[in-house]
């Protein structure tokens, strides 16, 4: 593994400061994370960059994530964005874990997809358990099952025997679907989800289990997404009305549920949302804490995404400790619940804003959990 330091550092001299991170080794106004690891392996075409944010509850345990960005810099703050997101999605989860995450930045042209995640199983192996992985956007839980032979730091795997693992997306989307459903009751004021109207943004795997879940409970459906293909199979799957990608934010919604990529809430476009809700998988997705503010002073009540998506890892970190079982693992994310009402309860009484709670509340876990 060789590092990726200099056209990364041509990145940073090049950029306007507006965009930094406050350095390599974390987010402006924040402390240092604990470790970044920058990862090239050239048989492969491997670009990664690993990052550890927190350890104080334990190993760092976050997704990888393999996508193409404009630059290495671009990569580099996601990273960043993710891994503390992680540590407090993890801590409010109450798991032994600390916050991690990792990026593949995807290679242009032809790759050995098999090979790349063998040289990124490797890198995971050089931190020796401080940072495991799992699945996130753009990986399968196949890359997952390729990279065992060369770490087992990973989770999210298909497991031999009935025992319990794989595909996190369904957990995710029912943490989210419980979130949305007790943020209904509790903002607007209805007893169920029959016909409330919910804007999904994007049909990835967790936007469309999370569709699934909507559409049995009897919510109407809005529905955007890259993947014209997706669109229509949700038309004609769960009757849902198709909108262009640039006007899910705005479309005429009780809940707006971002489940693409981050940023989506920014100084832009909260102007335009007319939803009184807003929940959804995607992660980071204020652009800013000022957003957060300008949500609430419009009246528009946002649960925070590390809070309602932790549901994919609460499911890969039991798999991770061999403690799973289906039903144990859905109960589990289902007490996201009891966290979305004790937030609101919290926002109440603190007249605060459920960003600056959720935040302020995570915080006060990173620390070593009692034995």
């Amino acid at each position: 593994m060789n590092a990726i330091t200099h056209d990364l550092a041509r990145a940073l001299a090049s950029a306007p400061a507006s965009s930094l991170p406050s350095s390599l080794f974390g987010l402006p106004d924040q402390a240092p994370h604990e470790k970044v690891l920058l990862a090239a392996d050239a048989q492969t075409g491997l670009r990664a960059i690993l990052a550890v944010h927190s350890t104080a509850r334990g190993p760092a345990f976050g997704g990888c994530r393999f996508w193409s960005y404009d630059n290495e810099l671009a990569a580099l703050n996601d990273a960043l964005r993710l891994s503390q997101g992680m540590s407090l999605k993890n801590a409010l989860a109450d798991l032994p874990f600390g916050g991690g995450k990792a990026v593949i930045i995807k290679p242009q042209g032809e790759f050995d997809r098999a090979a790349l995640f063998a040289a990124f199983g490797r890198a995971v192996q050089s931190l020796a358990g401080d940072y495991i992985t799992a699945e996130d956007v753009g990986t399968t839980t196949a890359d997952m099952r390729g990279m065992l032979a060369h770490t087992q730091f990973v989770s999210g795997i298909p497991r031999d025997g009935g025992a319990f693992g794989g595909d996190p997306s369904p957990k995710t989307a029912y943490g989210v679907f419980v979130s949305i459903d007790e943020g209904v009751k509790r903002v607007l004021g209805r007893s169920s989800l029959e016909g409330v109207r919910v804007a999904i943004q994007g049909l990835g795997a967790v936007g469309w289990h999370l569709a699934e879940y909507l559409h049995q409970a009897g919510a109407q459906l809005i529905v955007a997404d890259i993947d014209a293909a997706k669109v229509e199979r949700a038309q004609a799957q769960f009757g849902a009305q198709a909108v262009a990608i640039d006007a899910i934010i705005a479309a005429d919604a009780d809940v707006l549920a971002p489940c693409a990529l981050g940023a989506t809430l920014s100084a832009a476009s909260v102007p335009t949302i007319s939803a009184k809700l807003v929940a959804g998988a995607a992660n980071n997705q204020l652009a800013t804490a000022a957003e957060g503010d300008a949500l609430q002073a419009r009246g528009i009540t946002y649960l925070p995404d590390y809070l309602v998506n932790a549901g994919g890892i609460i499911s890969v970190a039991r798999e991770y400790r061999g403690e799973g079982e289906e039903g144990r693992v859905m109960a589990e994310v289902g007490r996201i619940r009891e966290r979305v009402a004790e937030l609101l309860e919290r926002v109440r009484s603190e007249h605060s804003t459920p960003a600056r709670v959720a935040d302020a509340w995570a915080r006060s876990k990173l620390v070593k959990p009692a034995a």
